[in-house]
């Protein structure tokens, strides 16, 4: 099955170029959340599902406490960033694919999910 990116204006359209060796296989697309299309990237090499807070914000998610606070270390490399809340999302992308997964609350500008 091939799912078509969703298409509209971006809720935050922000997509930096990752330079890593290890982040060969990122897929850039469009997903759907509560009617608003936000940026996804989809990286095979990640072990964490993310969102920025300015997503959540903007569409006035629901957060809760994370029930295991850490550190991601990859995404600042200096001192990490806190991740003390998450958040579940139902998300699309295209017309044939739908899902729900929770996503731990970050703030970054790379894409709205991780």
């Amino acid at each position: 099955m091939i799912a078509e990116a969703d298409e509209d204006e971006m809720l935050v359209l922000i997509v930096k170029g990752v330079k890593s060796r290890n982040r060969e296989n990122i897929f850039h697309s469009g997903c759907t959340v509560q009617g608003k299309v936000c940026s996804l990237i989809i990286d095979g090499g990640s072990h964490a599902n993310v969102v920025s807070l300015r997503m959540i914000e903007k569409l006035n998610l629901k957060t809760l406490v994370h029930p295991h606070p850490y550190n991601i270390q990859w995404l600042n490399k200096s001192k990490g960033l806190q991740v003390s809340s998450r958040c579940l999302i139902s998300f699309s992308i295209g017309k044939n694919y739908q899902d729900e997964l929770w996503f731990n609350v970050i703030s970054m500008d790379a894409c709205d999910m991780l």
